[in-house]
C-alpha cells in the first residue's frame, strides 16, 4: 500500500489549489499534445499546488477504447511537473472511477506513472449499495491513498447518508474528501461524519461546491462529539472552476487564509461579496440552468478566450455551450475584471517554451 510523504501530506492537510485538468483537443478532436502539456504547465506557474487528471473536466470518455486517453493524459501531466523541477510541495492525482476491478487497475495506472493521489469516484454505480461501494474503497485504498468525492447527483453522482461518510471516514488510506454535493444539508453530513470519526485530524477537507467556494472556505464547522468541540474546515479546494483564472485562485485562497487568521470585519465582508462575484461567474461557465449541460464547454471557452486551448472540443460532439451561454461568459468577464488573469497568461504564454 502506497502512502502519501510526510510533505506531502502536510501540504495536502494545510490546504492548496488543486486545478480539475481539462482536455486539450484539436479541430478533429483528436489530442492537442501542445497545449494539453502547456495546461499543465500553466497551472504549475500559477502557484498551484497540485492539478487533478483524468476527472470530470478531462472528460469521463477518454477511458472509451475509441478514444483510449486515460494513460496519455496521465502521462503527459507527470511528465511536466517532473520536468518543471520544483522546490515546493506539489500533488499528482489521478481520476479514478468504475467498478472495483477497473477502480483498482486504475490506481496501479497512477502509481505507474508517479501519481500519489487517487481521486475516486462513486458515479455510474447507481445499482450498487453503501456497503458494496465502501468494500470497493478499502480496495482502492489498499493500493493508493484516496482523495473521497461526493459527486453531485446533476452530473451522474448520488445522495449518501450520513452513515456512509461516518464509515467511509474511518478507512485507513483515506486522506482527503472533496465535497461537490452543491448543497448544504449533505455537505454538512460529510463535516459531521468526519468530525465524529476518530480520523478528524487525518483528513483533508476540500471543497468542489463550484457553487459556494468562497463561503466554504471562510466557514469553520463546529460539533460537540463525545462531551468535546471538534472543528473542521475545508482548506481548500480541488475543483473545476479553478481550472480557470487559476493564478486568482491562488491569490483567493492566500486571502481566505489571511483573514481566518488576523482579518477584520471588513475583511470577511468584501470577502463574502467577492464569493457572490465568484458564483455569479461559475453559473455562467458551468451552466447550471440547463442542467451543467455546457459545463466542460464552459470552461473550454474561458481558456480558449486566453488563447490557452485552440477550441471548445469535446470528445462528444453534442457537448456544447447551451444557448445564451456565451453571452454570460462574455457578461462575466466584462463585469469582474479583477477575477481574471489574462495579464498573467498574457506573459505566462509569452515566455513558455514548448
Amino acid at each position: 500500500m502506497k502512502e502519501l510523504s510526510k510533505e506531502l501530506y502536510q501540504h495536502l492537510l494545510r490546504g492548496t489549489v488543486i486545478p480539475a485538468h481539462p482536455l486539450a483537443l484539436d479541430q478533429d478532436r483528436s489530442i492537442d499534445e501542445r497545449r494539453q502539456r502547456q495546461l499543465t504547465r500553466y497551472y504549475i506557474a500559477s502557484g498551484a499546488g497540485g492539478i487533478a487528471v483524468g476527472v470530470h473536466s478531462t472528460q469521463f470518455e477518454i477511458r472509451d477504447p475509441r478514444h483510449n486517453l486515460y494513460d496519455t493524459v496521465l502521462k503527459w501531466a507527470s511528465e511536466e511537473v517532473d520536468k518543471a523541477n520544483l522546490d515546493r510541495p506539489f500533488l499528482k492525482i489521478a481520476g479514478i472511477c468504475g467498478n472495483t476491478r477497473q477502480a483498482v487497475s486504475e490506481a496501479n495506472t497512477a502509481l505507474e506513472y508517479g501519481y500519489e493521489l487517487g481521486l475516486l469516484s462513486m458515479g455510474g454505480l447507481q445499482g450498487w449499495t453503501e456497503q458494496e461501494l465502501l468494500d470497493r474503497v478499502r480496495e482502492v485504498a489498499a493500493v493508493i491513498p484516496v482523495f473521497g468525492f461526493y459527486l453531485q447527483p446533476s452530473v451522474g453522482g448520488r445522495v449518501f447518508s450520513y452513515g456512509f461518510w461516518r464509515q467511509f471516514a474511518e478507512i485507513n488510506n483515506v486522506v482527503a474528501i472533496k465535497c461537490a454535493s452543491f448543497n448544504r444539508y449533505q455537505t454538512l453530513d460529510v463535516m459531521r461524519a468526519v468530525c465524529n470519526s476518530s480520523r478528524v485530524d487525518e483528513i483533508a477537507m476540500y471543497t468542489g461546491n463550484d457553487d459556494n467556494i468562497v463561503a466554504d472556505l471562510l466557514t469553520d464547522y463546529k460539533f460537540a462529539v463525545a462531551g468535546k468541540l471538534v472543528e473542521k474546515a475545508f482548506v481548500g479546494g480541488l475543483l473545476g472552476h479553478w481550472a480557470v483564472w487559476t493564478q486568482k485562485a491562488v491569490s483567493l485562497l492566500e486571502e481566505v487564509k489571511q483573514c481566518k487568521a488576523q482579518g477584520s470585519g471588513e475583511d470577511w465582508a468584501r470577502l463574502l461579496s467577492k464569493g457572490v462575484a465568484v458564483t455569479d461567474v461559475n453559473a455562467a461557465m458551468f451552466d447550471p440552468s440547463h442542467q451543467f449541460h455546457g459545463c466542460i464547454p464552459g470552461m473550454h471557452t474561458m481558456l480558449k478566450h486566453q488563447d490557452l486551448l485552440g477550441t471548445t472540443h469535446c470528445l462528444n460532439p453534442d457537448e456544447r455551450l447551451s444557448a445564451g451561454q456565451l453571452e454570460e461568459i462574455q457578461r462575466v468577464h466584462q463585469d469582474y475584471p479583477a477575477l481574471n488573469d489574462d495579464s498573467f497568461v498574457r506573459e505566462f504564454l509569452l515566455n513558455d517554451k514548448y
